[in-house]
C-alpha cells in the first residue's frame, strides 16, 4: 500500500474513533515554536507536545525555538527545512498574522498547511509591585498627560497586546500613533522588563504573568476579555470603562507541501492529543479557554481574524 493511502486510511480510522493508538507509535513529531522560551507558544507547544506523547500519537517530540519578528524567523526556517515532512507542526496564532501584516515578512502563513486551532487566551496587563501606579485608572491618567512616558512592554510588534495598547488610547482620547510601545521576542524578555521596572506596563496572557502575579511581584490590572474569567481575579477593561475585548488565540500548522491525506492524517493526531489529560491538565493549569478548529472551517476563521486585524491595525495607525 502506498504511503499517502496507508495515512489516509489512519485517517479515516481516527476521525471514526477506531484508531488504535499503536498505530501512531513510530511517529517522530518535530515542534517549530517561533519565539524564544518562556512564552505563551513556547509554553502551548510543549503542552501540545506532551499531550501527544500522552495520546499514543507520537513517540516523540523534539522542539526548536527560533524567536524574532512575531514569529517571522521562525516561520521562514520552518517553510524552508519542513516541506513535504508529514510530522512537523509550527505554533502559531493571532500574533504571527499581526506581525505578517506589519512586518510584511518574504514567508507569509499561507504558504504553510493550517492544521487546526487550539486554544483562545486574553491578554492581562500588569504593573510590577514597586510602580508608583496602582490601576489602570492610574495608567490611563499618566497617559492622557503624557503618552510618551508612558511604556507599554509585549510581544512583538502587532502582537494583540500591542493593538488592544493601541485600542485603550484611542478609546480614551489619545491618539494611537503617540504610544510608546516596546516589543519584545519572547514572553521571558518581557516578563524580566516589567519586574526590572524597564517598561511602565506590560501586557501578554494570563498563564505568562500567572506565578508573578501570584507571588506578588505583579499587580494585574486589566484583561481583555469581554466578562471576567472563571479563575482569574481582574477586572476587564470594560468594567472600568474602557470599551476594548480582544482574544489571543494560539494553533498550528503543518509544512509546505504536504498531501491532504498527510494533512488529514496530521489533524487527526492533534485532535486526538487535545483529548489527552495531559492536555486537559494543560488547559486547567494555564487558565486557557479550549477552542478546538479544524479543517475548513479554520481556514476560514484564519482567512476572517487576518482582515478583521488588518482593518484594526489600519485605524490605529499601526500599518
Amino acid at each position: 500500500m502506498r504511503r499517502d493511502t496507508f495515512i489516509k486510511s489512519l485517517a479515516a480510522l481516527a476521525a471514526a474513533g477506531a484508531l488504535p493508538s499503536a498505530a501512531w507509535a513510530s511517529a517522530n513529531i518535530k515542534i517549530m515554536i517561533p519565539a524564544n522560551p518562556g512564552g505563551g507558544w513556547d509554553g502551548t507547544g510543549r503542552a501540545l507536545g506532551e499531550a501527544m506523547r500522552d495520546a499514543g500519537v507520537a513517540s516523540s517530540v523534539t522542539f526548536d525555538n527560533k524567536g524574532g519578528a512575531a514569529g517571522a524567523i521562525g516561520l521562514a526556517q520552518f517553510f524552508n527545512a519542513s516541506k513535504g515532512d508529514p510530522n512537523a507542526l509550527m505554533v502559531m496564532g493571532a500574533v504571527m498574522l499581526g506581525g505578517i501584516i506589519t512586518g510584511k515578512p518574504p514567508v507569509s502563513i499561507t504558504q504553510v498547511t493550517p492544521i487546526a486551532r487550539l486554544t483562545t487566551e486574553y491578554n492581562v496587563f500588569v504593573l510590577p509591585a514597586n510602580s508608583p501606579f496602582k490601576t489602570m485608572k492610574d495608567v490611563i491618567d499618566q497617559l492622557k498627560k503624557d503618552p510618551g512616558s508612558v511604556k507599554w512592554g509585549g510581544g512583538s510588534r502587532g502582537a494583540t497586546e500591542h493593538i488592544a495598547a493601541a485600542q485603550i488610547a484611542q478609546s480614551v482620547g489619545v491618539p494611537a500613533t503617540q504610544i510608546n510601545y516596546v516589543p519584545f521576542r519572547g514572553g521571558g524578555e518581557a516578563t524580566a522588563a516589567i519586574l526590572g521596572g524597564n517598561v511602565t506596563v506590560g501586557g501578554s496572557g494570563y498563564s505568562e504573568f500567572q506565578q508573578y502575579i501570584e507571588s506578588g511581584k505583579m499587580r494585574a490590572i486589566a484583561i481583555t476579555s469581554g466578562q471576567r474569567i472563571k479563575g482569574i481575579d481582574v477586572p476587564t477593561l470594560k468594567e472600568q470603562g474602557i470599551d476594548v475585548e480582544i482574544g489571543n488565540w494560539r494553533g498550528v500548522y503543518g509544512a509546505a507541501g504536504i498531501t491532504q491525506a498527510q494533512r488529514d492524517a496530521l489533524t487527526a493526531m492533534v485532535v486526538k492529543a487535545t483529548q489527552s489529560k495531559a492536555w486537559a491538565a494543560a488547559i486547567e493549569k494555564n487558565a486557557w479557554t479550549p477552542a478546538l478548529l479544524t479543517g475548513k472551517a479554520f481556514d476560514e476563521f484564519v482567512d476572517k481574524d487576518f482582515a478583521l486585524l488588518r482593518a484594526t491595525m489600519v485605524r490605529a495607525g499601526m500599518v
